[in-house]
């Protein structure tokens, strides 16, 4: 894992270059990177009312970017290529020990009122798979070394559960989004894998996976949302214009969450739950680097 870290941050910081470089005096624009947790095009089509909201409130054009992964998004937020992100809870906590970054608000989604979610480990219906103990010799989908919900959450779940995650599966494969795994597992190519609920919501309500072909055999405690971050160095009054636009924004389309009635106020210590599960894992945040 730390080889692939390393390697993905590489490979982070030679695509960052081509970014716009963050706001100064000379340069007028807003960076804003998306997490990678499903279809590019979808993640910005459906942002971009927000995006245009924020770009007012700001005064200056916002330039979205989605990163091929979770470390990519940390990497530019090191290097000041971009000025906000959208995090996972997990790839905010780690980019935390490495970046000067805060969390400010998270999504409240309109179809059920919430601001956490929970990670789910599905199966096909007709996979044979009715339990965590079935899935030992399986093939099993993560999403991202750093996603909370694609592999922190569900590897912590299955050790408490007495599964070994690392020796019981078949075969392990991270397929580098929430909406790969969903599909991975409709078209019967593993036999189970790790998700967000509402992300797969996503993918079934954009029609790439059928619900009834899915069957959720695990699911976790409450998460928090998804932090919006901003880096700390930017100006006090930009930010105090960008959390204002965020938190005035109302019955808005985000990411490929669908509607949402706004964003709510976070605080890092929202975020302790990671940590903690990160410590169950015996991963020390500050060799991850």
């Amino acid at each position: 894992m730390m080889s692939r870290r390393k390697v993905l941050i590489s490979t982070a910081a030679t695509a960052a270059g081509a970014m716009a470089l963050p706001v100064t005096a000379q340069q007028q624009v807003l960076t804003f990177g998306f997490n990678p947790s499903a279809d590019p095009r979808a993640v910005i089509a459906n942002s971009q009312g927000m995006l245009d909201k924020l770009s007012k409130a700001v005064n200056m054009p916002v330039k979205p970017f989605v990163a091929a992964d979770y470390n990519g998004l940390i990497e530019a937020l090191r290097l000041k290529r971009i000025d906000l992100a959208y995090l996972g809870p997990f790839a905010y906590v780690l980019g935390k020990t490495l970046v000067d970054i805060e969390a400010f608000v998270f999504a409240e989604i309109k179809a059920n009122g919430r601001i956490f979610y929970r990670s789910q480990i599905i199966t096909h219906k007709n996979s044979g798979i009715k339990t965590i103990n079935d899935l030992k010799g399986k093939s099993f989908a993560y999403v991202d070394p750093s996603s909370a919900s694609g592999h922190l959450l569900p590897k912590a779940g299955l050790i408490k559960l007495g599964f070994d995650p690392d020796n019981d599966f078949g075969r392990v494969i991270y397929s580098g989004s929430h909406d790969a795994n969903a599909i991975a597992v409709q078209n019967k190519k593993v036999d189970a894998a790790a998700t967000g609920d509402r992300l797969l919501d996503g993918v079934i309500a954009r029609g790439l996976v059928r619900r009834e072909d899915i069957t959720v055999i695990w699911q976790s405690d409450p998460i928090p949302g998804s932090p919006m971050v901003w880096r700390k160095d930017l100006p006090a009054d930009l930010k105090k214009r960008i959390r204002a636009a965020f938190l005035e924004a109302k019955d808005i389309t985000w990411h490929v969450h669908g509607m949402l009635n706004g964003f709510k106020p976070t605080t890092d210590a929202d975020y302790n739950i990671i940590r903690e599960t990160a410590q169950l894992l015996n991963l020390d945040l500050k060799t991850l680097k």
